[in-house]
């Protein structure tokens, strides 16, 4: 797990189009689940930012979270 939490540095452009409101809650769900040992990479940032913005809604946000999920069980069975 990485020493530091620095997703606002890693894609300020992605944090950019939330009001002060929406950036709070963002940070606080992606540093809830980095405390947790979950890796911060760019696709799940720009999906739950689009999700707080109302860019996609909610369904859309989990359906693209299992798809992730399910491609990720593909790889690791694909490794085996």
């Amino acid at each position: 797990m990485a020493t530091k939490f620095d997703v606002e540095e890693r894609w300020p452009e992605l944090f950019a189009q939330l009001d002060s409101a929406q950036r709070r809650a963002v940070v606080q769900s992606l540093a809830s689940a980095w405390h947790e040992g979950w890796e911060p990479n760019r696709e799940d940032v720009a999906d739950l930012i689009d999700e707080a913005r109302g860019a996609i809604t909610f369904e859309e946000y989990q359906r693209r979270s299992v798809a992730k999920a399910e491609r990720a069980i593909s790889r690791e069975r694909a490794a085996l």
